[in-house]
């Protein structure tokens, strides 16, 4: 994942502000996909299951509660620990593909440094895969790391790379992947269409960040929009069905308002408030005996 110098962290996800002297006002492309509900809950067992499962330490930690306690706090964390190196890993990756296009595009890069930071944490293959692809492909690079902008319906995101391949401009979405035991990257998720069509529907391109510069959106005439899933052992290109993408843009309109009703929701106040006992009821005077 690239850091997009309008993106923000806020509490409400990441947001894009329309200069550098302003605040966030829209949410990202990302994060209102990420309003689709996901359950991670097997996978995270299965992440702390495997780490104890091969911890030097489990053999004596059995006869021992207190060492086993803490073999099992640090398998806990196994999931939290491979989501970070991938998150690092993909941020490499993406810092190498942007590397090759701005050199491509004879401006100022950084492609011998990137490609040397993948090799040190043993990452070359992606580095390798993508020069290939890109040279099969013949790639030809318009812009790489695009911020594009909705008003209409309020989001913002940056595109990875515009391009044109064969004669046609391409949209295009790197997703760094693992390899399958037969060799090959594992698919990418149908998500990514959403993301992409979000990007073909932007309204604005930034120009300038630092004065807030934008400029009306010149490649949404219907162009390709392409999934890349970048690897160690290949990488592979994936077109997005052109007869679902209004199935996927509406979809992603719909995930919109629920982002946009979750914060109202947060910004309305306290969900619930304490409540006491009901007041005791007086008890009922007695009546006078009679003389």
């Amino acid at each position: 994942m690239t850091a997009p110098l309008l993106a923000h962290a806020t509490p409400h996800g990441r947001m894009y502000a329309r200069s550098t002297a302003e605040q966030p006002s829209v949410p990202s492309i990302t994060t209102v996909i990420s309003q689709l509900p996901t359950s991670l809950g097997g996978w995270f067992g299965h992440m702390a299951a495997s780490a104890l499962a091969k911890d030097p330490r489990l053999p004596t930690a059995l006869g021992s509660p207190a060492e086993l306690r803490s073999a099992v706090r640090d398998a806990s964390s196994a999931a939290e620990r491979y989501r970070d190196d991938a998150a690092l890993r993909g941020t490499r990756v993406h810092h190498y593909c942007e590397q090759v296009a701005l050199r491509a595009l004879g401006r100022a890069e950084e492609l011998d440094a990137a490609r040397l930071a993948l090799e040190e944490n043993g990452e070359g293959g992606f580095a390798q895969r993508f020069d290939e692809w890109w040279e099969l492909y013949d790639v030809r690079p318009v812009e790489p790391e695009l911020t594009v902008w909705n008003t209409s319906l309020g989001y913002a995101g940056t595109l990875d790379l515009i391009a044109t391949i064969g004669g046609r401009t391409c949209l295009i979405d790197y997703k760094t992947k693992n390899t399958d035991r037969e060799g090959f990257v594992k698919p990418l998720d149908d998500k990514v269409v959403m993301q992409l069509v979000a990007g073909m529907k932007a309204e604005e391109s930034l120009s300038d960040p630092e004065r807030g510069d934008w400029q009306p959106w010149a490649h949404g005439d219907e162009p390709l929009l392409l999934g890349v899933a970048v690897g160690q052992t290949e990488v592979r290109a994936m077109r997005a069905n052109p007869a679902v993408l209004r199935n996927h843009w509406l979809r992603f309109c719909a995930l919109r308002r629920a982002w946009e009703a979750g914060l109202e929701a947060d910004e309305a106040g306290k969900a619930l408030l304490p409540i006491g006992p009901p007041p005791s009821r007086s008890v009922a005077a007695e009546p006078a005996l009679p003389a």
